[in-house]
């Protein structure tokens, strides 16, 4: 298997208003797993638009402290800073996994 084919394994788009978050998982040379969560922001530039990304990498030891870090901060958010908030109105349809469509382009 070459090294482009083996590289990623999984992948998970959520669309977010002019935002797109990635979350890919790839492997490494010894066959280890490890995640990338890309924030792609659209901007219009000229007659069309442009993308700017931020990229983080998080390894398998991280895992769960990274989960829980999240979880707690957004349930936080949820029932300490905006309890009288209904969060259920942004809940939206799962997309299809199908990228064929999308104006993304990726190296």
């Amino acid at each position: 298997m070459e090294d482009k084919d083996r590289e990623k394994i999984y992948s998970k788009r959520v669309k977010a208003g002019k935002r797109t978050y990635f979350f890919d998982v790839r492997s490494t040379r010894s066959n280890d797993y490890y995640l990338t969560i890309t924030e792609s922001r659209r901007f219009p530039q000229g007659d069309g638009f442009a993308y700017e990304k931020h990229k983080m990498f998080l390894y398998k030891e991280d895992f769960d402290k990274f989960v829980d870090a999240l979880q707690n901060t957004v349930d936080h958010i949820k029932t300490e800073l905006m309890p009288n908030i209904d969060f259920s109105q942004y809940a939206v349809r799962e997309e299809s996994e199908d990228f064929s469509g999308s104006d993304l382009k990726w190296e």
